[in-house]
């Protein structure tokens, strides 16, 4: 399927389907999000009553780890070719739909769509988030990453708000797998998007796992996944190196769960509690020689399109 495969669901069509009533509160929407098992799993001695009795008051949010934000961030945080690449000051960032690229760049994402509905949550009490921000990224079909693998196009990245019910929905492509990790979306949690654009330091940096079964069928499926389905049959959860260290309730809340097939496309969900009491951890990337990195550290090349080598940080978003 085609990025823009006509005859996708939009995201409202997947939500109703999926049950969703929005007017139902947040309390039920929950149960939805989880999954039925992962729900009853969480709520495991707790009781329904006490679930019912509030917006989720009394379930047991799994509060997600920090996580390295890995090489490619673009966060402002690392360099190549001498040029800091930071892609949240460029205007076009904070959008829905993922697979284009934003301001001067032009090139569009290839893959099978993916709906993204995030849901940001206080770990103390599973009340919502509205107004945070969330940067996400991730790679490309064979595992490339826009303004470090591909320099003229910076697609899959981009920053949403979430509103009343801490609800983020992006477009986006479904991630593919490269050699040494597990297929993951990064992404970083600010207090609001003005912070996310300034360089403050984020909240949270994590990442959302992939399940393993709806990764097979896709890489199997099609034909752009090309090193999908052998580099997934060399990796596992427990030999990721950032997932094979989490727990299995942690590695539960932190994966995406999906509706859909390789044909027509998939819609997932995931919801993310924010421990604000954890210690705020500097993740930066992989050893030097890791998966995932360049071999000793350092980003060859040309720098991005955009980003003059040796040149100023472009300007912040004029809205």
């Amino acid at each position: 399927m085609s990025h823009n495969h006509d005859d996708h669901h939009a995201h409202d069509s997947h939500a109703h389907d999926l049950g969703f009533a929005h007017d139902l509160g947040f309390a039920h929407d929950i149960k939805i999000m989880l999954g039925r098992r992962r729900f009853l799993a969480l709520v495991g001695g707790i009781g329904a009553v006490t679930v019912a009795g509030g917006p989720a008051a009394a379930l047991e949010c799994i509060a997600l780890p920090w996580e390295t934000a890995g090489p490619y961030p673009a966060d402002g945080s690392n360099v190549k070719a001498g040029q800091v690449v930071n892609a949240l000051t460029e205007e076009g960032v904070i959008r829905q739909d993922l697979r284009p690229s934003f301001g001067a760049l032009t090139k569009v994402a290839e893959g099978l769509q993916l709906d993204l509905e995030l849901t940001l949550i206080d770990a103390d009490g599973c009340t919502p988030l509205p107004g945070h921000a969330i940067y996400i990224w991730h790679c490309d079909t064979t595992g490339l990453y826009s303004l470090y693998d591909t320099t003229d196009a910076n697609y899959l990245r981009g920053v949403g708000v979430a509103d009343d019910e801490g609800k983020v929905r992006f477009t986006t492509i479904f991630p593919g797998c490269y050699d040494g990790r597990w297929p993951h979306i990064h992404f970083e949690i600010f207090e609001s998007v003005e912070k996310a654009v300034s360089g403050e330091a984020s909240l949270l940096t994590a990442q959302i796992a992939l399940p393993e079964a709806d990764c097979a069928d896709v890489y199997e499926a099609d034909s752009r996944y090309s090193n999908g389905t052998r580099n997934l049959g060399r990796i596992t959860i427990a030999s990721d190196n950032v997932f094979g260290d989490n727990s299995e309730e942690q590695i539960a809340q932190q994966m995406l769960a999906l509706s859909g097939d390789p044909t027509g496309g998939y819609f997932g969900t995931v919801t993310i509690p924010i421990d604000f009491t954890a210690e705020r951890n500097s993740a930066g990337a992989p050893p030097n020689g890791g998966p995932g990195g360049p071999p000793d550290g350092e980003f060859r090349g040309p720098p991005p399109e955009g980003f003059g080598e040796g040149g100023a940080p472009p300007a912040p978003p004029s809205n």
